[in-house]
């Protein structure tokens, strides 16, 4: 039977030293009376790491899990924020809302922030956005993740599923057969043009974004004339029009204003009681003769004695 051995060290001081056990450190084995080992500590790994840094404890993943390189995790100029946030765009499946907003909504960073860490991942290649617009007249953002910066170099940008996108040479102002006209005035007064012109300059006003040239104010006047036609107060007209902007901006102020003056037309409304079958009655006049109440439009005696006076 063999005869377990354990390790034994022994430092010597070194030549001309008076300080004992310390210099060079050598090793020698002696035999010890028994079968088995115990050991009262685990051994130290010899991989010359310190034990202070971080320790992995990884469990492979057969499900829901993202792929991400670490040239983005490791990545020596982006932001933490940025970082976080390429992950977190990358672990989404297509067709998810990522804008700025959409964002800050679910996380506790705000839109500040958000939006510089997008501005980041643009830069290094890891972001696309890109505006486009609708055959509605609406504008909107594409935004594409690159999982690998390089990526982006090689390979288009996939075309969207739900709509197609627009033709690049699309004019600003699209044909008149392909979008609805602007509603006109029935009455073509001066005075109702002149308040409509006022309210189209007064935009730029609310938001700088919706500044128009005078080309489009001459435009777009007959549209805001129908809807103070129509009742409408002209800064309500103006809020209408300036409100719930989009967070992009907006590329074309003529052609966005043009949409919702023709989508959010009011229909016509006519004030209570203006209507011939809506008249207001005859005021209460008191009876010269017996005093009784009765309605005409002037004072006088009641038709009991005007009756009476007639007969006598």
């Amino acid at each position: 039977m063999s005869i377990p051995t354990a390790n034994r060290t022994h430092e010597t001081a070194p030549a001309g030293s008076a300080i004992p056990n310390e210099g060079l450190i050598t090793q020698e084995e002696e035999s010890f009376p028994m079968t088995e080992q115990h050991f009262s500590a685990r051994t130290r790994s010899r991989s010359g790491r310190s034990s202070l840094g971080v320790a992995h404890v990884d469990q492979r993943h057969n499900e829901e899990f993202t792929v991400v390189g670490n040239h983005l995790a490791q990545h020596p100029d982006l932001s933490l924020t940025a970082i976080g946030l390429a992950t977190h765009i990358q672990s989404l499946p297509t067709g998810t809302l990522v804008g700025i907003k959409v964002l800050a909504a679910k996380f506790p960073e705000g839109e500040t922030r958000i939006a510089a860490a997008l501005r980041e991942l643009e830069q290094h290649g890891y972001l696309s956005r890109t505006k486009e617009r609708l055959p509605s007249g609406r504008i909107v953002t594409r935004t594409t993740s690159y999982n690998k910066p390089q990526a982006r170099r090689g390979h288009a940008a996939p075309a969207p599923r739900r709509e197609p996108a627009p033709d690049p040479k699309e004019p600003e102002h699209p044909a008149p057969t392909t979008t609805a006209p602007l509603p006109t005035p029935d009455a073509s007064g001066l005075p109702a043009h002149r308040t409509a012109r006022n309210v189209l300059v007064g935009l730029r006003t609310l938001d700088p974004r919706l500044h128009l040239a005078e080309r489009d104010v001459r435009r777009l006047a007959p549209a805001v004339a129908a809807w103070l036609e129509r009742g409408v107060a002209p800064d309500a007209v103006q809020r209408t029009l300036a409100a719930d902007l989009p967070s992009e901006g907006v590329r074309h102020p003529a052609g966005f204003l043009a949409h919702r003056l023709t989508a959010l037309l009011p229909p016509p409304f006519e004030p209570f009681g203006t209507g011939p079958e809506a008249a207001r009655p005859d005021p209460l006049q008191n009876c010269d003769d017996c005093d009784r109440a009765f309605r005409s439009p002037r004072s006088g005696r009641c038709r009991g004695c005007r009756t009476a006076r007639s007969a006598a």
